[in-house]
């Protein structure tokens, strides 16, 4: 964009903050959380430097009497610096501390009983109509979708699951059927040829157990067993991840404005170089925190100590544009710069320029030659120490009074 300057924050605001300007999160509880990183610099004030009298302007910027401090009153002589008004771009940034991993692991547990003859090896990706492992020389199959497995199937059966078994019955190549919500005879004969293709025996009914469901493909990432173990329902075999890596930062309630689907972020990876992503998904988690040992008796007045007061914080994940530029890169701490907003060409002046008007609100003292005038402003974004504001009188250009 000609003609601006962009100019980025940790954090945008219609009020001025902290002289420091980067904000610095609360401990969180998340496992595996390390440290909030300090958000790009900012410089913003709570009142804007020496407005601590609250009156129209500063006595550093020049004159002997404070009467004259509203908005439109007498700038009461010449500042002791100025600075200009300039057309810029702000952004409004602000950087977290996330972990990239290959996402949540989910587990699975075992619902035949059997030996194990057969699993997958960690890092490996399995995908749909693949085993997921062997129980007694027979595989358990991998399936997309949502419903877990809780029942065999069989002719006559009717319901969602039947519907979701036979999606993928037909995505595997398998025909004569219609995909619906009923369990029919053609069904079943489609089941057996896959049966047949499988190496187990042709009964044209699913048994509980013999298939396993997940949204998509799958990386094995832990195993909970090994070849030989006894298996029976609810035997712990292996753990797994999506396929594609992604970031997870834990955000307080308060930066919920971070939280929005398609916002824009830039992944910095240790060796410094970047990656672009997106917000993909947010989850609201509530942690009970430690239970408290002070807890009152009944009608007693007496309180705990606070230590199991639950925590609720907002957890993001990133999904990354260009997973190729992450060579191999599969688990490691990394910094995320969130963009929340953007302003475009808008008009800005440092923030310490900013007066505290006697009647409420935020002015500028303008300087034109060797006059002087106080003007109220509108204050949007806050950005690197500057801040956009318009009002009567503010063109670009246009010179305001600034303390020494």
């Amino acid at each position: 964009m000609s003609g601006t300057e962009e100019l980025s924050a940790a954090g945008s605001g219609t009020e001025p903050e902290s002289e420091s300007g980067s904000k610095t999160g609360s401990a969180r509880r998340r496992r595996r959380r390390t440290g909030r990183v300090v958000g790009t610099a900012v410089a913003v004030v709570a009142v804007a430097a020496g407005t601590a009298t609250g009156l129209g302007f500063r006595p550093e910027f020049g004159g002997d009497d404070a009467s004259g401090g509203g908005a439109g009153g007498n700038g009461q002589g010449l500042p002791p610096a100025t600075a200009p008004v300039s057309r810029q771009t702000l952004v409004d940034t602000e950087t977290e501390t996330g972990e990239l991993s290959h996402g949540d692991q989910t587990a699975v547990s075992g619902r035949l009983t059997g030996t194990v003859t057969g699993l997958p090896a960690a890092g490996s990706a399995v995908e749909r109509g693949r085993p997921l492992y062997h129980v007694d020389n027979a595989p358990v199959v991998l399936l997309y979708g949502p419903l877990p497995t809780y029942r065999a199937l069989a002719v006559d059966t009717e319901g969602a699951d039947v519907r979701q078994f036979e999606e993928n019955l037909w995505a595997l190549g398998y025909r004569g059927f219609t995909v619906d919500d009923e369990y029919t005879a053609a069904t079943a004969t489609a089941v057996k040829k896959w049966q047949k293709a499988l190496g187990l025996e042709q009964t044209g009914t699913v048994e509980l157990g013999r298939v396993g469901y997940a949204a998509g493909p799958v990386r094995i990432d832990t195993l909970k067993a090994a070849v030989g173990d006894t298996t029976q329902p609810g035997s712990a075999l292996l753990t797994y991840t999506g396929l594609s890596r992604v970031v997870v930062v834990d955000l307080d309630v308060a930066q919920q404005r971070l939280a929005t689907i398609g916002l824009p972020v830039t992944v910095k990876l240790p060796d410094g170089r970047t990656v672009p992503g997106k917000v993909a998904r947010t989850l609201t988690v509530i942690d009970a925190g430690d239970e408290g040992d002070g807890g009152g008796g009944g009608g007693g007045g007496g309180g705990g100590d606070g230590a199991g007061d639950a925590e609720t914080n907002i957890r993001v994940t990133v999904s990354l544009d260009d997973e190729r530029s992450l060579d191999g890169l599969d688990q490691a701490a990394v910094s995320v710069v969130f963009t929340a907003s953007k302003h475009e060409g808008v008009l800005t002046v440092p923030v310490a320029a900013l007066l505290a008007l006697a009647e409420g609100g935020y002015g500028v003292q303008l300087v034109d030659g060797a006059t002087t005038r106080i003007v109220a402003v509108e204050t949007g974004m806050f950005a690197n120490g500057r801040v956009e504001v318009s009002g009567g009188g503010i063109t670009e250009g246009a010179t305001v009074g600034m303390p020494t």
